[in-house]
């Protein structure tokens, strides 16, 4: 699990990141609002934890605008601010959690836990994944859309896995080539698009909500949000 950690305060920031570090958690570092806003949009992350108050941009503007590109990653506000009004702000805002300093390690972590789990893709029993109303049988390799199979090809499979896997999170051209091409020769950078092309006409029928939005530039966001 990959953490995004903004806060200016490095004598906050440098123990709790080494104690998420302990828990097994991948921690990145920003010091300031601008550079967490471009690492948050600009990487996958499965939580953010940002400070209110940061010099050139406040976590409250970097949840706006990370909510307003339809982020879902689960975020965490640490901040000396507790009157209702600034909670208000903040849940208003898409935060999902608020945690007011100074506070219990303890019941950060019990927070970052809570928050990675709400996070997680959805899932049925019988080793299916679900988003909205596709789901992926991954023991028969199948495709459901509204109930209806889909045919795919094992490389479609694969990809579609890959995106239900990280839902809402923004996947970078060289983490889906390297996933999908692991031992093999990468082909060109055409045959990455084309095969999301191929996948979207099978799975975005007519009508129904599209899933597989391209981030030009950069990648590609799975999600019906």
């Amino acid at each position: 699990m990959r953490i995004l950690l903004v806060d200016d305060e490095t004598e906050l920031s440098d123990p709790l990141s080494r104690i998420l570090l302990q828990e097994g958690y991948q921690v990145d570092i920003a010091d300031n609002g601008a550079v967490g806003m471009e690492m948050a949009v600009s990487n996958q992350y499965d939580l953010l934890i940002l400070d209110w108050m940061l010099p050139h941009k406040s976590g409250l503007e970097i949840c706006r605008q990370v909510r307003s590109l339809s982020l879902s990653t689960p975020v965490l506000f640490l901040t000396a601010k507790d009157t209702i009004d600034d909670r208000v702000d903040g849940l208003d805002a898409g935060a999902d959690d608020y945690l007011v300093k100074p506070f219990e390690l303890r019941e950060l972590l019990a927070r970052v836990r809570a928050l990675l789990r709400r996070g997680t893709p959805e899932t049925t029993t019988g080793n299916r994944l679900k988003v909205a109303d596709l789901e992926l049988d991954l023991e028969n390799q199948v495709a459901y859309r509204s109930g209806k199979a889909i045919d795919l090809s094992e490389k479609e499979i694969k990809l579609l896995q890959y995106f239900m896997e990280h839902r809402d999170r923004l996947l970078t051209h060289e983490e889906i080539y390297s996933y999908l091409w692991q031992a093999e020769e990468q082909p060109s950078s055409n045959v990455l698009a084309a095969l999301v092309r191929l996948l979207r006409r099978k799975v975005e029928i007519k009508g129904e909500t599209q899933l597989i939005h391209t981030v030009y530039g950069k990648g590609y966001r799975f999600g019906n949000s």
